[in-house]
């Protein structure tokens, strides 16, 4: 059995890794020269080879070192200095097929991070178990938006997609960055992944960071439809002047319908809200007051509380405004239409900036 058939059966390194390795030693030992440029090249080469085919850098080495000892009878200086270069080569071809094979794979996630979130359907699902993702299960996504967008190699992205792997032991789990905001994607039957998505945001961001949730969905198309409704409860949140910090597309279904019909809307705030208008001080005290009693259930001292306000001066605020439009929040159903009123208000930018010339 020749040399390396012997130190491919004691380490479990292929022989063709190690082919040529010997020379080198050999040449060395004769010679006392340290080996050629195109032999250091051609070991780093295989130690490329090895990291591609799996081959463990520990059992290289040691085959390496095996090589050695089968192959010379005693070691001098120029001989250690040959075999320390030989392994430096195998070593250094060795990770550098380890750092492509990692920037592959980051290309790779980026690009079906992309493909996912704008519904590209090529090899989506083939691809998709790549990542761990069995798209045929119903998905929610979760984004989360802070006052710096989030980008791409950004520690945070690592850092809560770790800690949900760690807390559901699962790796059917992405989290990326996508239109400067931090992108979960979990399955659906996790249903506390996205509460622990916003304790990582809540302990990791700054304080007006705001997560939106969008509902499960099944399908490559499933993930794409959450992960829109995700972004436009966060984009509602913000129109509207919501409260709550984290917003849930399934709560805020009523604005996408009333959306639908920007001409209904329309004529529904210039009917009701126009005569605030000529209020005194303008329309936008009377507004800020029906939202805080309308977010209180009518109970005008928690809505005084919001304001900063006394109870009487919002008792006034809604005489006032039962004055101007002829509506009253006592009453249910006027309640309901001065309610979607001031939402749709909100929700197309009523009443308009003032314009300077």
């Amino acid at each position: 059995m020749n040399v390396l058939a012997q130190v491919s059966e004691a380490t479990g390194v292929p022989a063709d890794l190690l082919g040529g390795y010997p020379a080198v030693l050999e040449a060395a030992s004769a010679t006392g020269r340290l080996p050629a440029r195109d032999a250091i090249e051609e070991l780093r080469a295989r130690g490329a080879s090895a990291a591609e085919r799996g081959v463990p850098m520990r059992a290289l080495v040691d085959a390496c070192l095996l090589t050695a000892e089968l192959t010379l009878r005693s070691a001098d200086a120029a001989t250690l200095g040959a075999l320390r270069r030989a392994v430096a080569a195998y070593a250094e071809g060795y990770e550098g097929a380890q750092h492509r094979a990692l920037r592959e794979e980051e290309t790779a996630r980026r690009s079906f991070i992309d493909d996912l979130l704008q519904g590209r359907a090529d090899r989506l699902a083939e691809r998709a178990e790549h990542f761990g993702l069995r798209l045929a299960e119903p998905y929610v996504v979760a984004v989360a938006r802070d006052a710096k967008p989030v980008a791409d190699g950004d520690p945070l992205i690592r850092h809560v997609e770790q800690a949900l792997v760690t807390r559901f032991g699962s790796h059917n789990i992405l989290v990326a960055a996508r239109d400067g905001l931090l992108v979960c994607v979990v399955p659906g039957a996790l249903t506390a992944a996205t509460g622990e998505f916003t304790h990582h945001v809540r302990s990791a961001l700054a304080s007006d960071w705001r997560v939106g949730v969008g509902r499960p969905h099944r399908g490559p198309g499933g993930v794409v439809t959450s992960y829109r409704e995700a972004a436009d409860a966060i984009r509602l949140g913000d129109r509207l002047g919501l409260r709550p910090q984290v917003l849930r597309a399934a709560d805020l279904l009523v604005f996408p319908v009333l959306l639908r019909d920007r001409e209904a809307i329309e004529d529904l705030v210039t009917t009701v809200l126009d005569p605030l208008a000529r209020a005194r001080g303008g329309p936008e005290p009377l507004l800020e007051t029906l939202e805080a009693v309308f977010a209180a259930q009518g109970n005008q001292t928690a809505a005084a509380r919001r304001l900063g306000i006394s109870p009487r001066a919002v008792t006034y605020r809604l005489e006032r405004v039962r004055r101007l439009t002829g509506f009253s929040p006592d009453d249910p159903t006027q309640r309901f239409t001065l309610e979607t009123a001031v939402m749709g208000a909100r929700l197309i930018g009523w009443p308009p900036e003032p314009t300077t010339s």
